[in-house]
């Protein structure tokens, strides 16, 4: 079994906002199979799936960014899943829009979100996917910067993006995590 977790915040006020991207990769993968979120427990919305043989979970914790771990933790307590069977997606600053970077371990860097996984899996050995959004053009904090909407001239590239962080996620489970990474870093 393995579990894609993508990071973001509950609610409309953050829907499609750069923080939320986890969001809506899990949101593309979930259309282009017609799974919905059909499980609320662990402090997260998800579901069980079937992709091409393997037995996967999708989640979207619901703990509000930084206490993601608090959702991510006790799903894989309760189906016994293993830190190397988890992806996490989530925004990065130090990337440009629309790169994505696949790692299996590293450094919170400063995200809020994944320092919370790390606390709670006591590890920093789970593989990710980095989702660029790059740095604000203009003087604006950081956090009114990820909390704010793409621009609009970001949405095809944004849309492109998705497609690709998707893609290598299925890859993923169909292919050992170095092997993917080969392919879509």
């Amino acid at each position: 079994m393995k579990c894609i977790v993508g990071l973001g915040n509950p609610g409309i006020k953050y829907q499609q906002t750069r923080h939320n991207v986890g969001f809506m990769v899990i949101d593309e993968l979930l259309a282009r199979h017609g799974w919905k979120l059909n499980k609320s427990k662990f402090k997260g919305h998800f579901t069980m799936e079937t992709f091409e043989g393997e037995k996967i979970i999708l989640l979207q914790p619901q703990t509000y960014m930084n206490l993601s771990g608090e959702s991510l933790r006790p799903l894989m307590d309760f189906y016994n899943l293993q830190s190397d069977e988890v992806t996490v997606v989530y925004d990065d600053l130090d990337l440009p829009l629309g790169k994505i970077k696949l790692r299996q371990t590293g450094g919170h860097g400063g995200h809020n979100g994944v320092r919370s996984c790390i606390d709670q899996l006591g590890t920093k050995q789970f593989n990710r996917l980095r989702f660029g959004i790059g740095r604000p053009n203009t003087p604006m904090s950081v956090i009114d910067y990820v909390l704010g909407k793409f621009d609009e001239t970001d949405h095809d590239t944004l849309k492109q993006s998705i497609d690709h962080a998707a893609d290598a996620l299925e890859a993923w489970l169909k292919e050992p995590f170095p092997k993917v990474m080969n392919k879509y870093n």
